[in-house]
């Protein structure tokens, strides 16, 4: 392969093997390229950040950071203009403190190159011991394989398409394992060859903590949502169970997605088995001194 090349906007990256093509490829950087979805991606960032640098500056405010890796058999979504369809590496981040947190996501393919980047900012107003609601919006990338042709030769490259969307996520805890309710994302395409609205509803129902043997427990979340992306729609069934050991943090887990009835391109039914390694905990600063960190039990969902 002669060159990578990424296309984001305006943007175009080379990989060049020469001075010359390298001078010509800094001239080409300009920030013409910063379209108002990169611009959303500093403004996420940033108000990320802000929110955190915020929280320091007042007693006994705990600061929330964790994250997971996962390897999977194949990358799903379920939205199907998103799916990878073959072996993925998942990185999942949070940090948070309050009502406010920062979830950026990494995926990329095992050959290393990048599949999707999604970088939420997501705000609890109310939490209950019944109730939760969250609000959220995030600019996303998702990257496809594309053929190009470059001084009569051709190589392949990367097509960033881009996306903003928000979520609305009420939560009803009826039992001491139990969770339920709605959920909506909205999702507008940027790019004008990409889907421009994209709209997702679903019922999600929880289950966690199912006691299996010794130390071992389960977490199952099952949920049926309905997508419309432009003029096609689906309902689909959606389902992920994990098994977990407490207080060690890798899980093994599988999710499947099976379409009910649809209209938009893809497979009917998709399945994968994943590897997941979680981290992270809480640290709480009280007055002026040094913060420290607090145990926490990992537990691992089936999301």
């Amino acid at each position: 392969m002669e060159c990578n090349i990424i296309r984001m906007g305006r943007l175009i990256l080379r990989s060049p093997h020469s001075q010359h093509a390298r001078n010509r490829w800094h001239k080409r950087m300009d920030f013409r390229w910063l379209s108002p979805i990169h611009k959303g991606t500093f403004l996420i960032a940033f108000l990320a950040l802000s929110t955190w640098a915020f929280s320091q500056d007042n007693i006994n405010q705990t600061i929330r950071l964790s994250g997971n890796m996962t390897l999977t058999t194949k990358g799903l979504s379920t939205f199907p203009n998103l799916t990878l369809g073959k072996p993925a590496a998942l990185f999942d981040f949070s940090i948070g403190s309050g009502k406010f947190r920062f979830d950026p996501t990494l995926r990329f393919g095992l050959d290393g190159k990048p599949w999707t980047f999604i970088f939420w900012l997501r705000y609890e107003p109310i939490k209950t011991e019944k109730f939760g609601l969250r609000f959220g919006a995030h600019p996303a990338y998702s990257f496809k394989a594309i053929d190009v042709v470059h001084n009569g030769k051709t190589s392949e490259g990367l097509r960033a398409y881009q996306f903003l969307a928000g979520e609305i996520a009420p939560l009803f805890k009826v039992a001491e394992n139990i969770t339920l309710g709605p959920y909506y994302i909205y999702s507008r395409g940027i790019d004008h060859d990409a889907v421009q609205n994209s709209n997702f509803i679903s019922f999600i129902t929880n289950f966690t903590q199912i006691s299996l043997a010794g130390d071992f427990f389960a977490n199952l979340m099952a949920q049926v949502y309905y997508l419309k992306m432009d003029t096609r729609d689906g309902s689909y069934f959606n389902s992920a169970l994990s098994f977990n050991r407490r207080n060690f943090p890798i899980s093994v887990s599988s999710t499947i997605n099976k379409a009910i009835n649809k209209s938009i391109p893809g497979d009917s039914f998709l399945w994968n088995i994943n590897l997941t390694w979680r981290f992270g905990g809480s640290f709480k600063k009280e007055g002026s001194a040094p913060p420290h960190k607090t145990v926490r039990t990992h537990q691992v969902s089936g999301k």
